[in-house]
C-alpha cells in the first residue's frame, strides 16, 4: 500500500467544455471529501487521469460512480485515463468496467470527447 497522500489538480490547458484532473495517491474514505466537492461542481465533460492512483477503496469508487451518474444526468461525460491493473480489477469486480469509459492515457480520452 502506498503511503502517498491523495492530491488532485486541474491541469492547465483545459477548455471551457472539458476539464482534466490529475489525481495522485490512494482515493480512500479518509481523503475523498475535497475531491468529491470538486467533482460535484463539474458541469462539463471531465477526464480523470488516474495514472498515479495506486488503489481506490469502496468509498472512492462510490464517489466515482455518483459523479459518473451526475455527469450523465447533465449531458456530460466522465472519462477515466491511465487506470492501473489494481484499479482496473476493482472496476471489473464491481462491473463498473461495463459502464465507465476507460482510456489508456489522457490524449486518448480527449480524442473521445
Amino acid at each position: 500500500m502506498s503511503s502517498k497522500e491523495f492530491a488532485f489538480e486541474l491541469l492547465p490547458g483545459t477548455t471551457p467544455n472539458q476539464h482534466i484532473y490529475r489525481l495522485s495517491g490512494p482515493l480512500i474514505l479518509n481523503n475523498m471529501f475535497a475531491f468529491q466537492a470538486a467533482l460535484r461542481s463539474e458541469t462539463v465533460t471531465t477526464i480523470l487521469d488516474l495514472t498515479d492512483v495506486p488503489y481506490i477503496d469502496s468509498a472512492g469508487l462510490g464517489i466515482l460512480t455518483n459523479s459518473y451518474v451526475s455527469h450523465q444526468k447533465n449531458g456530460c461525460k466522465l472519462l477515466f485515463a491511465g487506470v492501473n491493473e489494481r484499479v482496473s480489477a476493482l472496476f471489473g469486480l464491481t462491473h463498473m468496467d461495463k459502464i465507465f469509459e476507460v482510456f489508456p492515457d489522457v490524449e486518448s480520452a480527449k480524442q473521445a470527447t
